[in-house]
């Protein structure tokens, strides 16, 4: 299943760098929660591949939060990651 990086995870005055929220095409929390303990990873230009995990419902629109073995470079924003 494929899904989308949205943006780090991030306050008014901090942003935690291995967070990230990420868009998997559902509409509403419930149908998110759904994706609770899966896999995520995350595929370089250059063929490296960056391992996370989905922790949590981000918000009401079905959005999802991954934590993420370490942080993805800033280019990971708006690109395609895969959902095992």
């Amino acid at each position: 299943m494929e899904g989308k990086v949205i943006q780090f995870r991030r306050g008014r005055k901090t942003y935690h760098p291995r967070h990230f929220i990420l868009d998997v095409n559902v509409n509403s929390k419930e149908e998110a929660e759904k994706f609770i303990g899966k896999e995520v990873i995350w595929k370089s230009p250059a063929g490296k591949e960056i391992k996370g995990k989905i922790s949590s419902p981000h918000g009401n629109k079905g959005l999802v939060r991954a934590i993420f073995e370490k942080g993805l470079p800033g280019q990971a924003r708006n690109n395609q990651i895969e959902i095992k």
